[in-house]
């Protein structure tokens, strides 16, 4: 896109020759004629660069660069002065004019001062861009992580959350969805409005509508008087929608409702209230399955994942533990703890079907029961040494000596799989390490079914 400049002057013909030099060199040229037009056109049209004359009908040259410096501090001004009136000129850089150019213009004198100015807005600019993306990232700093799957996380998350984009966050229990749905609030322009997080599997069903559109007084027994919901409470902030997979079917369409007309309609009330939120919402089970199973509604599964963010479990991003260690112990005052190399090999090899929530855990046990300022594998929960620490154990499994069939052994392992990531499918095929249609076949081939829910 090209840099716009404006140009201010009273004189039509110099006008136009500052104007053709200009555009010869690929640059978008504005033109006015007064102070006052220039004025208007910045405001409309927000220049990268100014170029005034000092003297002209109505408004000087000193009060556009007075205006503009207070209206944008950042944009260069350059002054065009006779001869005669450098002093002007000088005093005008001392009001924060960026350089003058005198009457008549060389003009290769002004496509390098022009240059040189836009070069330094651009590199303004860009500091701008990074002191931006550092002060994002400050935003990140309950999610540690620098391996290339939280890299990917952290990237999403910074294109996406200064948008009104509707997000749904999918992982494993205890990979920290709360956290990046706290990130995204953060970092948009809603960051100093309200945010409201809702478990939707903690509330009973008959409970939630009015939990979440508020009620009118009397619409039911125990309804003393008029209540908020969260999504009037969350009314300009973001709304965090945990666990909405286990919304009922009955209150699905009304949460896609409020999705599309952006209203709600209290409980007992004939009236909608109009409001401003952004939904985050976040599911630990596989929703694209619930979706072909029935038990949600592709409507409403389409209007939530707009723009979908899958926070990958611990075990794919082993490399982020030594991080999350000193995190976690930092975070509960013993930041001169450490832990041994083999306690981290250790901590390494185990699965971490909790996620960080389990290692967040075991450090704060840890560093609450230590004796010493290094942890060593006997300070280490039995369940978290890994079977090659095992005496006796070889590999993963032990083999009986009359040997096992190959078939069997792939069923035990597949259905452990499953259970170990709560039956969600995609989870198991990523500890798997196979496409999911390729452990989708081999449920079917080995007549694996979901067990029935208790």
């Amino acid at each position: 896109m090209a840099m716009k400049i404006l140009i201010i002057d009273d004189d039509a013909s110099f006008r136009r020759i500052l104007e053709y030099n200009l555009q010869e060199e690929g640059y978008e040229v504005l033109i006015a004629s007064s102070g006052e037009e220039g004025l208007v056109i910045f405001d409309k049209q927000s220049p990268h660069l100014v170029i005034t004359d000092m003297k002209m009908n109505g408004i000087s040259g000193i009060d556009v660069l007075s205006a503009i410096k207070k209206q944008s501090p950042d944009t260069l001004v350059i002054i065009i002065t006779a001869f005669g009136a450098v002093d002007k000129a000088v005093e005008a850089m001392k009001l924060g004019a960026y350089d003058y150019i005198t009457k008549p213009v060389n003009r290769d004198e002004l496509r390098l001062m022009v240059r040189k100015a836009l070069d330094l807005t651009s590199l303004s600019q860009e500091n701008k861009d990074l002191k931006k993306r550092i002060e994002n990232r400050e935003e990140f700093k309950h999610m540690v992580g620098t391996s290339d799957a939280m890299a990917e996380v952290f990237s999403l998350v910074s294109k996406v959350a200064d948008t009104e984009a509707t997000i749904l966050i999918t992982g494993e229990s205890g990979t920290g969805k709360e956290l990046v749905a706290r990130a995204i609030h953060e970092q948009s322009s809603r960051r100093n409005l309200p945010f409201i997080a809702i478990n939707c599997a903690a509330i009973p069903g008959e409970l939630l509508e009015s939990e979440l559109f508020g009620h009118i007084k009397g619409s039911f027994t125990g309804a003393i008087k008029d209540q908020q919901g969260k999504f009037q409470q969350a009314d300009g902030g973001t709304i965090f929608l945990d666990e909405v997979c286990d919304l009922p079917l009955v209150m699905q369409p009304k949460l896609l409702r409020v999705l599309q007309e952006k209203e709600v309609l209290p409980v007992g009330s004939g009236k909608t209230q109009k409001i401003d939120v952004r939904v985050v919402a976040a599911t630990n089970l596989d929703i694209e399955e619930l979706v072909a199973a029935g038990r949600f509604r592709e409507d409403l599964y389409y209007r939530l994942s707009v723009i979908p963010i899958h926070l990958p479990p611990l075990r794919q991003r082993m490399e982020d533990i030594p991080l999350l260690l000193r995190h976690f112990a930092v975070r509960v005052g013993s930041p001169h703890v450490i832990f041994s190399k083999e306690t981290l090999e250790a901590l390494r090899a185990y699965p971490w079907p909790g996620n960080v929530r389990e290692l967040e855990n075991m450090v704060t046990r840890l560093m609450i029961l230590r004796e010493a300022d290094i942890i060593r594998m006997e300070d280490l929960p039995k369940k978290i040494l890994t079977p090659q620490q095992h005496e006796g154990q070889i590999g993963v499994v032990n083999l009986p000596p009359e040997g096992y069939p190959l078939e069997q052994l792939e069923r035990e392992v597949v259905i452990e799989a499953l259970e170990r990531n709560n039956w969600n499918k995609s989870a198991a095929a990523a500890f798997l390490k196979v496409p999911r249609h390729v452990l989708l076949y081999r449920l079917e081939k080995y007549g694996i079914e979901n067990p029935p829910k208790k």
